[in-house]
């Protein structure tokens, strides 16, 4: 396949309504690429014009370096797979993989040589004889990824292929998708809503907002150092916790919550000429500690706990800062309830600071 480039792409539509804005990426040879944003991004939008789907209204799309803007989706060299899988009902797991190698006239023992070697990838040897009602959700999305093994594309694209499937479900699939890519080595664009399929599945993220991009990244290098509020707010579960406030005399202020500020922030806050006025804290849930795994922490701070909810090995801990609700995640070994006040420390060293206006990541 090659590389693909995105230069400029813009989507239009007649209406005059702009649904991506001024896209732009360079995709290597075999990469896992997930597009991540909230319904109305624009990433399924972006996702079809790449199949060939959608019009480009501007930019360029290239694959090995050739121009496709204007190419059928049949001459792109892809495989897709929907959110709805678009399986064909009345035929069997076995014709349906085989589907796209039938319509070009491959030969027929070509075509089987492939189906069992898909089969056996997807672990759907014994159901090869089964019409898609007889499956499980599961099981349909693996004929599905059959069907584009099957095909022998070397782009794949999916649009949400998860999200009809069950909490446990998606779980043993995502895997499976990911066996797979490392398997075949083709390269992947994938669309979803959820930051953790995002996390656990991506070599790059490509987070989205309004149809722009907001940052491309490894999902470490977009959950350490976000380029601002929104993309702090969307990668980590439970997500970032948000605090405005004001730096007044070394310290951030909101209130009676007050944090004190090492030499290093001090300085950064500074730079950013945003001593005395207003700024955003942010902190993850996983960087507030209690007990024994606060003690050698300098910032403590006493926290009334309005509610808890207990995960199994962590309890998510929930209490307010001046009408703001702030989530800890807390080691359920110390048992924490309703209504408890508790000492809790922040880990300094893995905050954020946020400039109240732009909402971009002060660095």
């Amino acid at each position: 396949m090659g590389n693909l480039s995105l230069k400029n792409i813009n989507k239009i539509y007649p209406n005059g309504v702009q649904a991506v804005f001024d896209f732009n990426i360079e995709i290597k040879d075999g990469e896992f690429i997930v597009l991540v944003g909230p319904s109305g991004c624009g990433k399924s939008t972006l996702l079809r014009m790449i199949a060939g789907l959608e019009a480009i209204s501007s930019g360029e799309f290239l694959m090995d370096g050739k121009r496709v803007n204007e190419l059928a989706p049949s001459e792109r060299d892809l495989a897709m797979i929907f959110q709805d899988y678009a399986l064909y009902s009345h035929m069997t797991v076995y014709e349906n993989m085989a589907f796209s190698n039938t319509v070009q006239r491959v030969k027929t023992d070509v075509i089987h040589d492939r189906v069992m070697e898909a089969s056996e990838i997807v672990d759907l040897n014994v159901q090869l004889n089964r019409l898609p009602k007889n499956l499980s959700g599961g099981q349909r999305q693996r004929v599905a990824l059959g069907r584009s093994i099957v095909k022998k594309s070397n782009l794949l694209l999916m649009d949400e292929p998860l999200s009809n499937l069950d909490a446990r479900l998606r779980n043993q699939t995502r895997r499976e998708i990911k066996k797979l890519h490392n398997q075949l080595q083709s390269t992947i664009i994938y669309v979803t809503h959820d930051q953790i399929e995002a996390m656990t599945m991506a070599d790059r993220i490509v987070v989205m907002s309004h149809g722009h991009v907001q940052q491309i990244g490894t999902p470490m290098e977009i959950y350490q150092n976000p380029v601002n509020k929104y993309v702090a707010g969307f990668i980590g579960t439970p997500p970032m916790n948000f605090i405005e406030g004001t730096i007044v005399d070394n310290h951030f202020v909101n209130a009676d919550f007050k944090v004190k500020l090492s030499e290093e922030h001090i300085k950064l806050l500074k730079d950013y000429n945003n001593t005395n006025k207003g700024v955003i804290f942010g902190v993850r849930p996983e960087v507030i500690h209690v007990g024994e795994e606060a003690e050698n922490l300098n910032v403590k701070f006493v926290a009334n706990v309005d509610y808890c909810e207990l995960l199994g090995a962590e309890i998510l801990v929930k209490f307010f800062v001046a009408g703001t609700q702030v989530i800890a995640n807390i080691n359920s070994k110390y048992d924490i309830t309703n209504g408890q006040k508790v000492e809790m420390a922040i880990d300094m060293k893995k905050v954020h600071f946020f400039d109240k206006e732009t909402e971009l990541t002060l660095k």
